[in-house]
């Protein structure tokens, strides 16, 4: 991709993310990034190519950011409190609409990122579940595919609006106390009581 293609895609990457996806026309998008919409069309066919191309650019910087913290070999409870708090840095300015107009609007898109997002956060969390269970920080009596498999369902509903009606809570919120509840369900007691002291920070931050 070129720079000044990549620099589109990534402006309205972060747009798309911010405002939501179906309410941002063609013409929302080149004026949010100050270009003509002529010069927008030589870079996508149409909203739906420019939805694909911003989602997998979104997911390139998520997960380079979340190898370049599985790369600092941190305890598995750093690990997940690292993630968690970028996770959480991106909520502060995420639609909570997104992922039903991408799922409503551009299914196809939808399921593609799904289906890139659910391999790489299984892999990375059976990986960081598998070191807890060494350092004996979280229990040893579960099998951490299915645990995983459990998490990704309780991520995937929260962006369901007949569980959370939009406005009614903030996606930080929902998705702290979910994955405190998680890591409260697989943690040891020695595991209880790092979670604690780290969750104090979680706490006043966000």
């Amino acid at each position: 991709m070129e720079e000044k293609e990549s620099k589109i895609v990534q402006g309205a990457s972060k747009i798309f993310m911010q405002y939501g996806i179906k309410s941002v026309n063609m013409d929302d998008m080149a004026r949010h990034l100050g270009i003509s919409k002529k010069t927008l069309y030589l870079v996508v066919k149409d909203k739906e190519d420019l939805v694909r191309k911003a989602i997998y650019a979104f997911g390139e910087i998520e997960d380079n950011q979340i190898l370049s913290i599985v790369n600092k070999n941190l305890t598995a409870i750093d690990e997940s409190f690292e993630i968690m708090e970028w996770v959480l840095s991106v909520f502060q300015n995420l639609h909570p609409s997104i992922m039903f107009d991408m799922e409503k609007y551009h299914p196809e898109v939808f399921h593609d990122m799904r289906d890139n997002r659910h391999k790489m956060i299984f892999e990375c969390m059976v990986a960081n579940m598998k070191k807890g269970q060494k350092e004996g920080v979280y229990r040893k009596d579960f099998n951490p595919e299915i645990i995983v498999r459990m998490y990704m369902a309780h991520v995937e509903s929260m962006f369901n609006p007949r569980l959370f009606p939009l406005g009614s809570f903030k996606l930080s919120e929902i998705y702290t106390t979910g994955y405190l509840y998680h890591l409260h369900g697989i943690s040891s007691a020695k595991g209880h009581d790092l979670i604690k002291d780290k969750f104090k920070h979680i706490k006043n931050t966000y």
